[in-house]
């Protein structure tokens, strides 16, 4: 199975509608986060959103990994991208690039950068959809954990989970 690589926006979407655990389950020990992530995180958790501190809690029950950009390719990529993205995404696509990690984010700019560099994507509403097929969750409560996101501000591409 392959590795995945989180920007900030698509943890919190899973953190803040309590349900980090669908990423536990489809990707635990296969998930990362850079540090630049991390920090974003820690951000959220100091601007109030305490449900945020699940992501810390999924580093400190390792299944989801902190790590760190430690090749001249990778730090060489983020100093490009981050002329136009944020730290979290750049950081995020630099690894998935390096390391052939899938790269999960929501924002348009970042996942076009990313694919125009041959970078796998998924996004929320792939991982709602991916967790519904392999029956984790039923397309009922996808649907409703989708509604809890938007709630919390997620701008979704679609309005419902419907697949067969």
């Amino acid at each position: 199975m392959p590795e995945i690589v989180f920007d900030n926006c698509v943890l919190s979407n899973f953190a803040l509608s309590d349900s980090l655990d669908i990423i536990k389950e489809l990707y635990a020990n296969r998930s990362y986060i850079t540090d630049f992530v991390a920090a974003e995180n820690i951000k959220g958790i100091l601007k109030g959103y305490k449900e945020l501190s699940r992501v810390k809690d999924a580093i400190r029950d390792k299944w989801l990994k902190e790590i760190i950009l430690n090749t001249s390719e990778e730090k060489a990529l983020f100093e490009t991208l981050s002329v136009s993205l944020g730290f979290g995404e750049a950081s995020s696509i630099a690894a998935a690039k390096a390391r052939g990690f899938i790269f999960a984010c929501d924002d348009k700019v970042a996942r076009k950068e990313a694919s125009l560099l041959g970078v796998r994507l998924t996004g929320t509403a792939g991982i709602l959809i991916k967790a519904v097929r392999k029956r984790i969750i039923d397309r009922e409560e996808a649907n409703e954990i989708l509604n809890r996101m938007i709630t919390h501000g997620f701008y979704s591409p679609i309005s419902s989970i419907d697949i067969d």
